[in-house]
């Protein structure tokens, strides 16, 4: 297992999480098995937004004597009234569903302290302008959370809170499916049978979320991984091929800032198959292919950092390089950690020697000499 510096928040994560909400329909026996088979091939992290309670006391006696080695997304704003889930911004159901939220994981503190599925960008302004951040911040001077997190669909609402410096990290929903969709506040507008009419390339305010987070040192972890599961299936996937679970992990953990995939595992052969990732051959993690010929193919000229470039001649690290140019440009200065990041490089744009053979393996048809060119042009100017 590898893992990941989760942004400025000195916590290192496992590049494939534990999703919690398929454990909802498990009995103690299995949710067990399931969070044993994560501990044995290193994962560490977990989310549980989910309120229901006998869930959370299934996870809580599964990891119980091992609470150290998890770190745990825990959410406000989740809440169990009258046997169902409400989402909520009542500061009184808040407490107490958190609570519970403690007594039943067995602990005293969550290390990610998740404000809870915040997508208008309205609701994210009373939240950080009234109480509710109140109460989460007093949270945090006690220890009760070590760091402060939200949830959303939204990369408007993401932003708002990569720039708010409060928000140290983010559970956004990225998968190539969704990264095509400009933002909304309608969550059913990703799950929609068919979008092709938006199949226009990456959404540029998804590209800036990314480039952002990654400037701001403010980690992501990734839900809807899968979107849903529809990508397994071209009778479902919007690009009209499927995807495997492999390739979605890495088209996820390839884009900046991302530091862990949060998978939904029913058994323990799930999580073996999730992890199959971290011993996954360049072939079989391949996305870039599988959609440069799909039917539906909308990612024409981008680069996505696949790495497909490679191998370079100069040895360049090409789809480094294209992200720290990516990176670079989004500000009237290069900022200095940028900067330094590509200084340290073994190879820079700048040993480009201009042979084009990375362009005949790019499956985008992205102009790489071109952006070589400007790379070199930006650095040198810094």
């Amino acid at each position: 297992m590898r893992y990941r510096e989760l942004g400025k928040t000195g916590l290192s994560v496992s590049e494939i999480g534990l999703g919690g909400e398929w454990l909802e329909r498990h009995n103690a026996g299995e949710v067990k098995a399931v969070i044993d088979r994560c501990e044995e091939l290193g994962i560490n992290i977990l989310d549980c937004w989910m309120s229901e309670p006998e869930v959370r006391s299934k996870i809580g006696a599964a990891i119980a004597g091992k609470r150290e080695r998890w770190i745990i997304q825990g959410h406000l704003g989740s809440t169990w009234q009258n046997g169902q889930y409400v989402r909520t911004r009542n500061l009184e159901q808040v407490r107490i569903a958190f609570q519970d939220l403690l007594d039943r994981m067995g602990t005293d503190y969550i290390d990610l302290g998740m404000i809870h599925f915040v997508d208008e960008k309205a609701e994210f302004r009373r939240i950080m302008e009234g109480e509710f951040i109140d109460y989460v911040k007093g949270l945090k001077a006690q220890g009760v959370i070590r760091h402060i997190g939200i949830s959303t669909h939204n990369p408007e609402v993401a932003r708002m809170a990569a720039l708010s410096g409060v928000i140290e990290m983010i559970l956004f929903s990225v998968n190539p499916a969704f990264d095509l969709l400009p933002a909304s506040e309608d969550l059913n507008e990703y799950f929609k049978e068919t979008y092709e009419e938006q199949l226009g390339g990456i959404a540029p305010e998804r590209e800036e979320l990314y480039r952002i987070c990654e400037r701001e040192g403010v980690g992501i972890t990734v839900m809807k991984g899968y979107a849903g599961g529809r990508l397994f299936q071209a009778e479902t996937s919007p690009f009209g091929v499927a995807l495997t679970p492999v390739q979605c992990l890495h088209y996820a953990l390839t884009r900046p800032a991302v530091a862990s995939v949060m998978a939904g595992f029913d058994t323990p052969e799930h999580v073996d198959a999730a992890v199959a990732y971290e011993t996954a051959t360049e072939e079989e993690k391949d996305y870039a292919s599988v959609l440069a010929n799909a039917p539906h193919h909308a990612y024409s000229g981008q680069c996505t950092y696949c790495g497909h470039c490679a191998p370079c001649p100069s040895r360049i690290d090409i789809a480094m390089v294209n992200k720290l140019y990516d990176l670079a440009v989004m500000q009237e200065e290069v900022p200095a950690t940028v900067k330094a990041h590509y200084s340290q490089l073994s190879a820079n744009a700048g040993d480009c020697i201009q042979c084009g053979g990375c362009e005949t393996r790019c499956p985008f048809g992205v102009r790489i000499v071109e952006r070589m060119e400007k790379a070199k042009t930006l650095f040198g100017q810094a």
